[in-house]
């Protein structure tokens, strides 16, 4: 339960910084061409916000089950989603062998959860049970949602950032000409820092993010090591057998449960997960607060065998 507030509370500081900065750069711009970028954004984002799910399953070519064609995985949702409280998502298959797992959708009523072949060939039945209580989690964390206000204010800040490049390259208003050479130096200077700095903290948005649907999804399955294990195999499983439709743009992999591999130090800082040794560690240190345990405790590692 700590954890969750910790994350949550995480969430609304990155948010609060990237407001922050979206702020500072719009004065750097004026605030006369402020809500032209913000209206544009908004526009963009709301669009991406209600037909993300049909995009994303599109780009997946992923495709719905019907009643009845996989029993053991319907049964899976419709326990998980009742214990979650919310309506039962649609399920859809994407036919990949790499292992992985994705959620989409609005909000709870419009949620979807697709699954790989590969996944359903790679997990036992107790660890995809762990991956479907993380995706449901995302839908009942609204990560969507959350995910959708931080493109959103990311989105305004480089629109505002590249008004400003622009601004620069032509020689700006009269007044920007009056100014100071060393002002239009830092404005400059403000307009590339800044879309880093906003990506920065959507990437930091999205790792947070995951750390909820985790310990969330734990506790709605009520078994902690299950999702460990799970996430330790399909660490390796996608170093087998990327999943084809990824690469490791961030608009795409940020969805999936196992990101494509990005390495470590200042490249995990674009990550759009945390670390999976880290992932796990924390389902494990979870899983000791749990009496009595609901399965015998192991430890899981990421170079052990599948």
């Amino acid at each position: 339960m700590k954890s969750s507030v910790v994350n949550q509370l995480k969430t609304v500081a990155l948010l609060g910084a990237m407001t922050a900065l979206l702020v500072v750069i719009g004065g750097a711009l004026a605030p006369g061409y402020l809500w032209l970028f913000g209206a544009i954004a908004v526009v963009m984002n709301l669009v991406s916000y209600f037909f993300s799910d049909r995009i994303v399953l599109a780009m997946n070519r992923a495709h719905p089950i019907g009643p009845g064609d996989d029993p053991q995985l319907e049964r899976m949702v419709a326990e998980l989603a009742a214990r979650a409280n919310i309506p039962v998502p649609r399920i859809y298959v994407v036919e990949d062998d790499a292992p992985n797992a994705f959620a989409t959708g609005r909000n709870p009523a419009h949620g979807v959860v697709a699954v790989t072949t590969g996944i359903r060939r790679l997990l036992s039945e107790r660890e995809l049970r762990g991956v479907i209580a993380h995706e449901l989690a995302h839908i009942k964390n609204r990560d969507i949602l959350v995910a959708s206000i931080a493109a959103m204010i990311a989105s305004v800040v480089s629109f505002v950032a590249t008004a400003i490049q622009w601004g620069a390259i032509f020689g700006g208003s009269r007044d920007d000409r009056d100014a100071s050479p060393g002002g239009a130096i830092g404005a400059l200077a403000l307009a590339i820092v800044a879309p880093i700095a906003a990506t920065i903290i959507q990437l930091a948005i999205s790792r947070s993010r995951e750390y909820l649907a985790d310990a969330t999804g734990a506790r709605l399955a009520d078994d902690p090591l299950a999702l460990a294990s799970a996430l330790a195999k399909l660490e390796r499983g996608n170093a087998r057998i990327p999943l084809h439709t990824v690469g490791d743009s961030p608009a795409t992999a940020s969805l999936f449960i196992c990101a494509p591999l990005s390495g470590g130090s200042v490249a995990s800082w674009f990550s759009t997960h945390p670390p999976m040794a880290e992932r796990i560690r924390r389902l494990e240190e979870l899983a000791g607060s749990y009496s009595p345990a609901p399965r015998p405790a192991r430890r899981v590692s990421l170079s052990s065998r599948a």
